[in-house]
């Protein structure tokens, strides 16, 4: 799943695509979910937002709102390019001379009128942006304390407590700071929830920067090495969703 570095890295490609850009609009999956992107054709793009895992574009008084789930994705081309993927599968499709941003699968993409939006439960209760400008660490430990039993790599991905976080970020943040992610969240202390958050940030905007060039320590290194001590590193299902989390025995204990 997209986590929060790869939307704030689109939201700035789009800055510098098409921000302030009349955009030709069109959708040439009729089966895609975003049938009313037509209503963007002709307008212009005013302001670009990311929050957590949410895309938020804004076209005046109508907006499109994306995210992007497990597999979908927005790609960038020259026009006249050879795309990645059959033209036929793309949802939406924002252009103007010189670049085509193509919008590919994931579970929410909508035209919606902008006031509603901004009203929009998906969004009015998710937790403070991971990589906000102003995110202050110490708001949202006493979220993440809400349920004390809780364990701590279950608590960091639950989007109303704290947006952004995915399951990447959420392995290589409890290692960063050296804290075991199936402790519940009541036996972690203020400063290594501090720690665990800090390292969060750091890493996902250092991702934002690099893309796919960033170095992960231990998630999906199941089976090989701990960078630090070289023991074994492990992985299994972790709370209700059973997403799997990476974490070294040795090191975090």
């Amino acid at each position: 799943m997209a986590e929060g570095d790869t939307i704030l890295r689109l939201a700035r490609r789009f800055e510098a695509t098409l921000l302030g850009e009349t955009v030709t609009a069109a959708a040439p999956n009729p089966r895609g979910k975003a049938a009313r992107v037509e209503r963007l054709d002709g307008r212009t793009l005013e302001d670009v937002e990311s929050h957590g895992k949410h895309l938020l574009l804004e076209f005046g008084e109508v907006s499109l709102h994306s995210h992007l789930g497990m597999s979908g994705g927005w790609h960038f081309y020259r026009p006249g390019s050879r795309w990645r993927r059959p033209r036929s599968s793309a949802w939406a499709v924002l252009s103007n001379e010189e670049w085509e941003a193509v919008q590919f699968g994931g579970p929410t993409l909508q035209v919606s009128p902008t006031a509603r939006l901004r009203r929009n439960p998906q969004l009015t209760r998710l937790g403070p942006d991971i990589l906000g400008e102003d995110f202050d660490p110490d708001a949202v430990i006493p979220a993440l304390r809400a349920d004390p039993t809780r364990g701590l790599g279950d608590a960091l991905l639950d989007q109303h407590l704290v947006a952004g976080i995915g399951n990447i970020f959420k392995s290589e943040a409890c290692f960063a700071a050296r804290v075991d992610p199936w402790r519940a969240v009541g036996d972690v202390s203020d400063e290594e929830l501090r720690k665990v958050l800090i390292a969060a940030r750091e890493q996902m905007l250092s991702a934002a920067e690099r893309g796919n060039r960033h170095n992960f320590q231990i998630y999906k290194r199941r089976q090989g090495a701990c960078p630090s001590c070289r023991g074994p590193i492990s992985s299994r299902g972790q709370g209700d969703a059973n997403r799997t989390t990476y974490w070294c025995p040795r090191c975090q204990s």
